[in-house]
């Protein structure tokens, strides 16, 4: 067996960022004049990164700009700022972001909360001071942003605020925490395309009780005060109105007296606002018209669907014709169909027991629309085009594996980035045909010798097929085995994809002499809502039952010992490793759980409520998905992870879990980081935890 010092990972090898293969070239977009592609990138293989271009005439990549004044850093940000890189689950630094005009060479660069104009190739400051969502229209003549929870406008007039009226507590054109973390959706406000009027939402959070957040880790006493809505409780009251750019007082739009989210906003071509509300039990999302001149609305399309409705980003306009382009999963997978102007259905696009993951890009002049999602396997992700004329989807991406994909404005070509288990991303320039145009990126090479794992397919034992992941040691003879659980609603453990293979802290585990398990339980995505639908209003059960059936299945391949299983994970990947050791303590004798929710009543409203309805009208349901319900069943070794200063699942939720072991009399670890939040931002704090969770397993499940 393998030794620390003979080991080829280490716990700092497993704390770096970004993983091996995976510098690649992010935020990747074509110029508006489709001549040159735009991306992110650090030629030095870290997370600083400069703007890159890659001109499509020559085929040539070139290094274009560098952050002016001083680059972003994790140090140098606003609070603001910080909060937002959390929703966005962001870790590069340097540039981080650009905004393309869609009709005009005019880029937005924003930067450390100032914001930065490239125009005919020279970069100048266009504002600064606190600057949050820079936006900017089709012609590039006029450019948005918040500012000091205001909406602003800069354009040939100079620099104006448009919106008035914020105070503690109230914000114009932010959207609210639970929009961010939860919605998916990060803008508050919505400029028309001629840059005339503006939406926007003004979130008032003032009737929601302060959550504080104390640094415990700081030399200076520092508190933060949140609005943190949770289960069963009030939300944020929001409105949505429509100010001129010239000054005129905002129209308000009637959303009615339904209690419910603000999903997403866009303008019609016809100058039409079209609202997507959604109820707050997750039931029903109605596409909704407004006259901005009024305020007056009315329904043109209702999605209802049980147990719940995953939104999407998939609305897409013709203008010529005024249709849109919509994404439901009426049949129980997301399909795509295309609508008249009055919320008419013209007819369904896609079809089958397969699932459309996104829109990409629509073609309006040849009524194409791209998209990726799979047909065969659920473990790959392609590109695939429909006409709007009806007909079969083709599909563009040949390879197997996982495929991202970026459409020109001209519709001449697009960019693939293309990864599998064997192979880091690369990312080529193609003509639609498939033809390689250009090589952006190649594979990276890997200096260590990772070994990819296997991936597997079994059934339960009431007959639903799962997919799993086998992380093996090169040793013989029956090994323990390490579960590697998420478990929940939205993310998918086991694809075809690099990502599978550069998971080091699974490849250090197998390293080490365990065999590293991953299963897609039922709830997880990418499978039709009636694979996701068993954990309604009962979370904690059925996951964990298909996780004990994965281990009960690797048994039956005789390599593993199942008298030593231990499992690990992060946030509901922590939920469902108590889970797991509390529901099903003769088979899980170790546990690592990382920011865990120990019980739903104590999470926010818009994620909880969507699975589990309220604690009011769901009382058995939120008792028995409770963590601190079965914390007397603990026979295990435990150790909980956590940073005092989440604030997304408090650090409160572990305080609580460590309060009830102790009444019930049962011996528990626990692994604090002071100056951490959700995610585990610090290299020294990830290499500390790494070293950790490796001697917690080589000491427990030997």
């Amino acid at each position: 067996m393998k030794t620390a010092e003979k080991s080829r990972l280490t716990p700092e090898l497993v704390a770096r960022y970004p993983r091996p293969g995976m510098a690649t070239p992010g935020k990747i977009r074509y110029s508006p004049d489709s001549k040159s592609i735009t991306y992110l990138f650090s030629e030095r293989g870290d997370l600083s990164r400069d703007l890159w271009r890659l001109d499509l005439a020559s085929g040539k990549p070139e290094h274009w700009l560098s952050p002016p004044g001083e680059a972003v850093t994790e140090e140098n940000i606003s609070r603001d700022e910080m909060l937002r890189r959390e929703r966005q689950r962001l870790r590069e630094i340097g540039i981080t972001d650009y905004i393309w005009a869609e009709k005009a060479n005019v880029m937005l660069l924003p930067l450390r909360g100032d914001l930065y104009q490239l125009k005919d190739g020279a970069t100048a400051k266009l504002a600064g001071g606190g600057i949050i969502d820079p936006q900017v229209t089709a012609d590039g003549r006029h450019v948005f942003f918040v500012r000091e929870g205001e909406v602003w406008c800069v354009d040939e007039a100079g620099e104006r605020k448009l919106t008035s009226g914020s105070s503690p507590g109230i914000t114009n054109g932010l959207a609210e925490f639970v929009a961010q973390e939860e919605l998916d959706r990060n803008h508050g406000y919505w400029p028309s395309p001629n840059g005339e009027l503006v939406a926007f939402e003004q979130v008032d959070e003032r009737h929601i009780p302060v959550y504080p957040i104390v640094h415990q880790g700081k030399p200076v006493l520092e508190i933060e005060e949140h609005r943190y809505p949770f289960a069963g409780m009030a939300n944020a009251r929001v409105k949505l109105a429509v100010v001129s750019t010239s000054g005129a007082r905002p129209t308000f739009m009637d959303l009615g007296i339904e209690e419910g989210y603000i999903a997403r906003v866009d303008w019609h071509p016809d100058g039409r606002l079209l609202v997507q509300w959604l109820s707050r039990d997750w039931q029903q999302l109605e596409l909704l018209a407004y006259d901005v001149s009024t305020g007056a609305g009315k329904g043109i399309l209702v999605d209802e669907v049980k147990p719940w409705v995953n939104l999407h980003d998939d609305l897409r306009f013709v203008r010529a014709t005024g249709e849109f382009t919509w994404s439901s999963e009426r049949s129980g997978f997301r399909h795509l169909y295309l609508y008249r102007p009055d919320g008419t259905l013209e007819r369904q696009l896609t079809s089958g027991e397969w699932v459309v993951d996104a829109t990409v890009a629509l073609d309006e002049e040849r009524r194409h629309l791209y998209f990726v999602g799979w047909r065969e396997t659920p473990l790959e992700r392609q590109l695939y085009r429909v006409s709007l004329d009806g007909g079969e989807a083709e599909r563009l991406t040949r390879d197997g594996g996982t495929h991202g994909a970026a459409v020109a404005p001209d519709f001449t070509t697009f960019v693939e980035l293309a990864e599998d288990r064997m192979t880091p991303p690369g990312i080529t320039v193609r003509a639609i045909s498939g033809a390689v145009r250009h090589t952006l990126h190649k594979p990276a090479r890997i200096d260590l010798e990772l070994r990819p794992p296997e991936l597997h397919t079994f059934r339960t034992s009431d007959g639903v097929e799962l997919h799993a992941a086998v992380y093996r040691p090169e040793e013989s003879g029956k090994a323990p085995v390490i579960v590697s659980v998420y478990g929940g609603p939205g993310p998918q453990m086991v694809n075809d994809s690099w990502a599978q293979t550069v998971d080091l802290r699974a490849q250090m585990l197998a390293e080490y002499g365990f065999i590293v398990l991953k299963v897609d339980n039922r709830g997880s995505a990418r499978r039709g809502l009636k694979f996701e639908a068993p954990i309604s209003r009962h979370m904690g059960g059925i996951e964990v039952q298909d996780q004990v059936e994965g281990v009960r299945w690797l048994g039956t391949l005789g390599f593993a010992d199942l008298s030593r299983v231990g499992i690990y994970g992060w946030s509901y990947g922590g939920y469902m490793t108590l889970m797991a050791m509390l529901r099903a303590p003769e088979l899980f004798k170790v546990g690592i759980a990382g920011a865990p929710v120990t019980d739903q009543a104590g999470y926010d409203t818009a994620y909880t409520e969507k699975y589990m309805g309220t604690p009011l009208d769901n009382p058995d349901g939120y008792r028995e998905s409770s963590v601190l319900t079965h914390v007397d069943r603990l026979q295990g070794k435990l150790l909980v992870i956590h940073g005092m200063i989440d604030e997304n699942v408090h650090f409160r939720h572990t305080a609580r879990l460590m309060q009830a072991f102790i009444d019930a009399g049962k011996q528990f670890d626990t692994l604090l980081y002071p100056n951490e939040r959700h995610m585990p931002r610090a290299e020294r704090d990830r290499t500390d935890m790494e070293r950790r969770v490796l001697e917690y397993f080589e000491r427990h499940l030997r």
